[in-house]
């Protein structure tokens, strides 16, 4: 009996060994994918975001700034980061743009544009730049004849030289003639390259001239001197209709030119002109996250300065204009920076913490249940002791001496220390150990009182006693 006893309690206690190691086992895989988790969750909030931005033509002063702004923010930045995709030209980048190809595109303001493309900074403001001969270089002041060409009206009959093969500046010289009465099937227009200006000025068929750019460029500044060395000092153009054209056509701007803001010797030109601007814009996708805009657009004007000392076009980096009216609306990114209600980290991510506390919620009663699934053996094992306490306690009742009180009192310690064991491994509830506890005072009774009438004396409620200490849980 004793041997079979024994056997019984290595075998329970082997179980018990094999379902502690369970739980270790799966207190460290719970713990092992939480630290993944958060190891993930972080690399992925340090990580930074790459934006593909598409930009052309190769060389062009678009291309120079996007070039800069990549190195500054790999050098600067551990947020953003850029990787510039060269195009043959505007249209292209703003076609990629449309495709999804890319995330970001630099496109002139008056081109055809995807219909989620939104404003998020822009590059530069391009002028419009129309300019006449006056006649042959060297020719004496008494004997130069007026220029045949005062006014944009003029031009009728005549061919404008248009610096810039894009098919942008001849669209955008048909605007002009048109809103300033002017048939533009009635004008001749010849496309040079940039690196053809000194051909451009020698050409006497041309008329007029036309540039499209800073106020500060090289190549308009070169033009506009080039043609005055060939055919004499320039009359410039003022587009009278500049305000007429704003309005109905909402992507160009009315603007001045400024009096001698053409370095040349002399300055040029003597007063200010009226004339027309389109901008070059950073363009997005308007599904891109406004957080990602956001930090972006704060990147940008970061190392604005530090672009511009490398291209001096990054000078001419502004914020767009966000007003709710404007043709090319804002992304929400840059205009909650503008505007300066940019949401906090928790209006952002808040959605995401209340689902990360029902996540680990659901996860916590999932524990919950495959720990007592896992101890469902020990919980039965705590009926059965329950059980055969009851039982003991007829066998205390109907004991025939001390020495079978005795041996009920050790059966029961060695229940107590199993269902001890078991309570410290958390195979039960404490409401389950209460329970124990009732059927044990229920023995511990029986056994005194049937002491006491074994000796033939009245009992008495017996004092501490193995059972009674044993059964306090063990720290």
């Amino acid at each position: 009996m004793s041997s079979s006893n024994d056997t019984s309690k290595a075998s329970d206690a082997a179980r018990r060994w094999r379902r502690r190691s369970n739980s270790l086992l799966l207190v460290l895989a719970v713990g092992f994918l939480v630290f993944v988790a958060a190891a993930g969750a972080l690399y992925y909030a340090l990580k930074p975001e790459v934006l593909r931005i598409a930009v052309g033509p190769r060389g062009s002063d678009d291309h120079r700034v996007i070039q800069a702004m990549e190195d500054a923010f790999a050098s600067e930045s551990r947020t953003i980061r850029l990787s510039p995709l060269a195009t043959d030209g505007a249209a292209d980048a703003l076609a990629l743009l449309g495709a999804g190809e890319v995330d970001l595109a630099v496109g002139r303001g008056d081109l055809e544009m995807p219909a989620d493309a939104q404003t998020v900074a822009t590059v530069r403001k391009n002028f419009v730049v129309l300019w006449s001969p006056s006649g042959p270089a060297g020719q004496s002041p008494k004997r130069r004849h007026p220029p045949k060409i005062k006014e944009i009206a003029d031009l009728a009959g005549h061919r404008v030289g248009v610096i810039g093969r894009t098919p942008a500046n001849a669209a955008l010289l048909r605007v002009i003639l048109s809103a300033s009465g002017v048939e533009p099937g009635k004008v001749a227009i010849s496309h040079f390259s940039t690196d053809h200006i000194d051909e451009l000025a020698r050409d006497l068929t041309i008329d007029a001239f036309m540039a499209v750019g800073p106020l500060d460029s090289k190549i308009t500044s070169d033009a506009i001197a080039a043609t005055a060395r060939a055919r004499g000092e320039p009359k410039f153009l003022p587009i009278d209709a500049s305000e007429a054209i704003a309005l109905k056509h909402p992507r160009y701007e009315s603007e001045e030119i400024p009096p001698s803001v053409f370095n040349a010797d002399p300055a040029w030109p003597d007063d200010k002109v009226e004339t027309i601007s389109v901008n070059h814009l950073i363009m997005a996708r308007k599904t891109l996250s406004e957080a990602t805009v956001a930090a972006f657009f704060r990147q940008l004007f970061a190392v604005r300065q530090a672009i511009a000392r490398q291209v001096p076009g990054a000078a001419h980096i502004t914020k767009p204009d966000t007003e709710k009216d404007a043709e090319l609306p804002v992304h929400r990114g840059a205009a909650a920076v503008i505007d300066g209600n940019e949401r906090t980290f928790l209006d952002r991510y808040g959605d995401y913490f209340w689902f990360a506390l029902l996540l680990l919620s659901a996860i916590g009663s999932a524990g919950a249940w495959l720990r007592r699934y896992l101890n469902r053996d020990d919980r039965e094992d705590n009926t059965s002791h329950r059980h055969s306490i009851l039982a003991m306690v007829s066998r205390a009742r109907a004991a025939e001496s001390n020495q079978e009180l005795l041996a009920l009192q050790r059966d029961a310690d060695a229940i107590i220390s199993e269902t001890l064991e078991c309570y410290d491994d958390g195979a039960i509830e404490e409401e389950e150990l209460t329970a124990f506890g009732l059927v044990l005072e229920l023995l511990r009774h029986a056994i005194v009182e049937r002491r006491a009438e074994l000796q033939g004396g009245t009992p008495e409620p017996a004092r501490g006693g193995t059972i009674r200490h044993s059964l306090t849980p063990r720290a």
